[in-house]
């Protein structure tokens, strides 16, 4: 077992170089076969197609997505700059995902390159690349993202057809208003022989979104230039989710968008908001009695083993992991008492609620402190690190088996921020509660406890208008998970609206 071990630890010192250097996508020729075998065997490595492979964490099953989703635009990167070097493009609409930072690993990615014919990778979890051979159409000027060969946004602007407004008109919105100055775009519209539809196409895509200025600006230079143009709206949408917004983080602006876009659906699904209790003391003592049912299920939801007698037992204040052997190295246990200390600081703030103040702002003031709570006993038991106590996640995390990729770090102080500004904001109580709970685990803001924190600030919403605390039941994670899903991946709220209206019915 010893000389085993020694193996393994040798081969990981390795893959820890080639990690870091590729971004966790390995060759075969990176490794010694030996090297190879045993980290793939120990699930340390899954392979993504011959001879290539990306690293994973062995405690996910043979089949789980996690790995791959968490490194498809690192590998992606690695592989094109290995076979390719920078000789490749992504082409218009992958260009324009990376430009917007869309947060879903989309099903095919198609690419441009100069030499080696077309073919499709077959990647996992029925995902592909398509590489095609166009030297005439692969752009001169290209730009990097994320490790990546894409067309300058304006470019792909010009280029975009009108069925890309139709399908995406998130990206499209947040890729106008990336644009501050159309010269930008009039630059290219007017190379060459000029391109007057998709001067049109774009004057009237601005025009939707309130960019009157900028729209005839664009109109005007072109026909000053002896270009006939016809302004036409590409956007299906009814009205603009961001209009003429002054934000320049794309991943802000997709915030933002989403709650606009879908505030119309949550009040669709709701009963009127029956007002702030009369009575909070009342209100607050049924919060009260429903602890251990809450407990349970949120705490079951995320994977803890979880009984009454336990719930009971920290309630009680029966458990210490100073003293009590079994507690110290309990996780479970470590759970339920950092559930309870962060159920009762939910207490506070709901009764800040019900008084009257504005349930937006208190759960900014408060979110950190429920965090705290939630994680002070493991902190205490040595199994997670003060630091881990100071704020938002500083590194990557991801969510099991989902296309959607959280945020990266650097977008977290603003979006949440822009969050709690829509939460503050919004007149009604049902939106604040079921977006703030979706977009709170869509930002993911914390290594771990995302999902706890944002059942938790739901239910300081639902308060916020007089609707019952709410559980959501094990017993439907399934439903819960995949309404979330819907959501985050397919850009439909109504699955998780009506998942969470019907919960409330039944609490």
């Amino acid at each position: 077992m010893a000389k085993s071990n020694e193996k393994l630890a040798g081969a990981l010192r390795v893959l820890k170089k080639l990690q870091d250097k590729h971004s966790g996508v390995i060759e075969s020729n990176d490794l010694k076969e030996a090297h190879r075998s045993i980290l793939v065997e120990e699930g340390f490595l899954r392979p993504v197609m011959k001879g290539w492979y990306v690293c994973s964490n062995p405690s996910n099953n043979q089949g789980d997505s996690t790995s791959w989703y968490a490194s498809f635009w690192a590998f992606l990167s690695g592989y094109m700059d290995r076979r390719f070097g920078k000789r490749y493009c992504l082409n218009t609409e992958a260009s324009a995902l990376l430009h917007t930072h869309c947060t879903v690993v989309p099903r095919q990615i198609a690419v441009i390159t100069k030499e080696g014919g077309t073919s499709t990778l077959k990647l996992p979890h029925d995902s592909s690349v398509l590489i095609y051979t166009d030297e005439k159409n692969l752009p001169s000027n290209r730009v990097e993202v994320n490790g990546l060969q894409v067309i300058p946004l304006p470019e792909v602007l010009c280029r975009l057809g009108p069925q890309f407004f139709k399908n995406n008109p998130r990206e499209a919105e947040i890729a106008l208003n990336l644009i501050r100055d159309p010269r930008e775009l009039l630059t290219i519209l007017l190379a060459g022989e000029g391109m007057p539809s998709a001067a049109g196409r774009l004057a009237g895509a601005l025009r939707f979104m309130g960019r009157d200025a900028d729209a005839d600006r664009i109109t005007e230079t072109m026909k000053r230039a002896k270009h006939n143009v016809r302004e036409s709206n590409p956007f299906e949408i009814s009205t603009p989710t961001l209009g003429n917004s002054r934000e320049r983080s794309p991943y802000t602006m997709r915030i933002q968008s989403m709650w606009a876009g879908w505030r119309d659906n949550v009040l669709s699904a709701f009963p009127p908001a029956p007002g702030l209790p009369k009575l909070p003391e009342s209100y607050l003592s049924d919060v009260n009695e429903r602890y251990a049912a809450d407990a349970y299920n949120s705490l079951s939801i995320e994977g803890y083993q979880v009984n009454d007698e336990l719930i009971e037992r920290v309630a009680q204040g029966n458990w210490n992991p100073e003293g009590g052997k079994n507690d110290k190295g309990d996780r479970d246990a470590l759970a339920a008492r950092g559930y309870y200390q962060a159920f009762q600081a939910v207490k506070i703030s709901l009764a800040e609620i019900l008084s009257g103040k504005n349930p937006g702002e208190v759960a900014r003031s408060a979110h950190h402190r429920w965090y705290g709570e939630l994680f002070a006993p493991s902190v205490t038991a040595g199994i997670v690190e003060p630091h881990q106590l100071a704020g938002y996640r500083n590194g990557p995390v991801y969510i099991r088996n989902s296309k959607h990729a959280p945020l990266p770090r650097d977008a977290l102080a603003d979006s949440m921020e822009a969050l709690f500004n829509l939460i503050a904001q919004e007149p009604e109580s049902a939106v604040r509660a079921v977006l703030g709970h979706h977009l709170f685990v869509f930002i993911h803001p914390y290594f771990d406890g995302n999902g706890r924190i944002g059942r938790f600030l739901m239910n300081a919403m639902l308060a916020s208008g007089g609707y019952p605390w709410t559980i959501v039941r094990m017993k439907n994670r399934d439903q819960y998970m995949h309404a979330l899903e819907a959501a985050s991946v397919g850009g439909d709220i109504k699955p998780f609206a009506n998942f969470i209206a019907l919960e409330m019915s039944s609490s």
